[in-house]
Parts: structure tokens; sequence; C-alpha cells
């Protein structure tokens, strides 16, 4: 029997629908004389919104990062629909990840801590076998011991990552919502986030992922590419002429 492999995200079109559209529509369709600030902000924050929802159909996943990905793009419309002030969409911008951060180290001591579903997760990583490989060294309080501490260092990096993200909104974001400044203040927070706040995020993931990855070779001996599911073999499943 072959194991069923969730169907994998196009990260292509997820970099178009959450990050290139938003920003060419905030950036260029925000002049009077086109779509106007209040429908190209309309546009950035439906496009995304719409993709999530057809993603979720399509792949039938949505998990914790996905929904408050979601509500952070509805708050964001939200925010600049209702016209808020500056500091509103900081105080978003920064309280998402934080309140993610918070759900990490809180988690850790449930029994399902959001540290399997963002790096130890079985639908990516052999837990069976690595479980089975534990049982036979007796390493299994130490492998607790590993994901409380990669738990503590997905904590820092999203606490991080609420800090910088509302200051660098706080900084960017000066205009008055419902302005086609305000747009452009919008889309040019969008690639500041990118470059420094989500590239350092995920660097910080990829290290706790490799921390992780390499306590649990040295507690049971197996090669880190045995860790993975073995990708399905497409000519093996094929129909025969």
């Amino acid at each position: 029997m072959t194991s069923q492999h969730p169907k994998q995200e196009n990260l292509l079109l997820n970099l178009a629908f959450n990050l290139a559209i938003p920003w060419a529509a905030l950036s260029y369709l925000s002049k009077p004389e086109r779509l106007g600030p209040t429908w190209a902000l309309v546009i950035a924050v439906a496009l995304p919104l719409a993709y999530g929802i057809w993603d979720f159909l399509a792949r039938r996943k949505m998990n914790f990062m996905s929904i408050l990905g979601l509500v952070s793009v509805a708050a964001s419309g939200g925010l600049g629909l209702l016209k808020a002030d500056g500091i509103w969409f900081a105080v978003k911008s920064g309280i998402v990840p934080t309140l993610i951060g918070l759900a990490v180290l809180i988690s850790a001591r449930t029994k399902r801590p959001l540290v399997n579903e963002l790096l130890y997760n079985e639908q990516m990583i052999d837990v069976v076998r690595i479980d089975a490989k534990l049982a036979e060294t007796g390493g299994r309080s130490s492998f607790e011991r590993l994901l409380s501490q990669s738990s503590l260092l997905l904590t820092a990096s999203f606490l991080g990552s609420g800090a910088l993200n509302f200051i660098v909104a706080y900084l960017v974001i000066k205009s008055p919502a419902g302005s086609e400044a305000f747009n452009k203040e919008m889309a040019r927070l969008h690639l500041l986030d990118l470059f420094f706040v989500t590239v350092p995020s995920m660097g910080m993931m990829m290290f706790a992922l490799w921390r992780l990855l390499n306590g649990i070779q040295r507690l049971t001996g197996l090669e880190i590419e045995d860790m993975f599911h073995p990708r399905p073999d497409k000519s093996a499943t094929s129909p025969k002429a």
C-alpha cells in the first residue's frame, strides 16, 4: 500500500497572489484615473483571500499558519477600508507573529505542540520510523527536551518578527488610509516585510529545523534523508499500456 501524500502548494502562485499582485495593485492602480485608492486596496486584499480559499478547496489543507495569514490579510483590508490610523497597522503587523510565538510557547506543554505542525510535521517527516528508533535507543526523553528547545527557538523567532513588523510598519505607514500615498506605503511595506522580516524569520526556522534534525540523527543514528517520507514513485503507479 502506498501512502497518500498531500498535494504540494504551488510556490509561484503563492508568491504571485500574496506578494506580487497586491504590490502591483497598490503601486499602480491607486491613482484616481485608474481604480483609485479604495478599489486598489480591495483588489490587494481580495486576491490573497480568494487564493487562500481556493488553495484550501484544492488541497483540503488549512493549518494554523494559513488561518492566521488569512486573518492578517483580512485585518489589513478592514483597517484600510475603515481608514484607521497608521499606528493600528503597526499593531496589527506586530501582533500576528507575536500571537504565533506565544501559541508555540504555550502549546509546548500540551499534547499537540505547534512545533510538530511547524517543524516535526508527520506529513513531511517519517515520525513512525523515528519513534521506533527512539524506542530502540531509549532516546525519547532526550528527544522531548530537543523538541522543547526547538519550541523556544521558534518562539524567539516569532517574537522578534513581531517586534520588527511593528517597527517597520510604524516607520512606513504615515499617510491617511484611503489615500494614494497610503496605498503606496502599504506596497512598500509588503516588500520591506519580505526582506527585513520574512527572510530572517525563515532563516531562524530553517536553523531550528536543522538543529532538530541533527539532534534526531544523534539520538537515532538515522541519516537525515532517511527521516523524510520517500517521494512517491510515479512510474510504479502509472497504468501499464
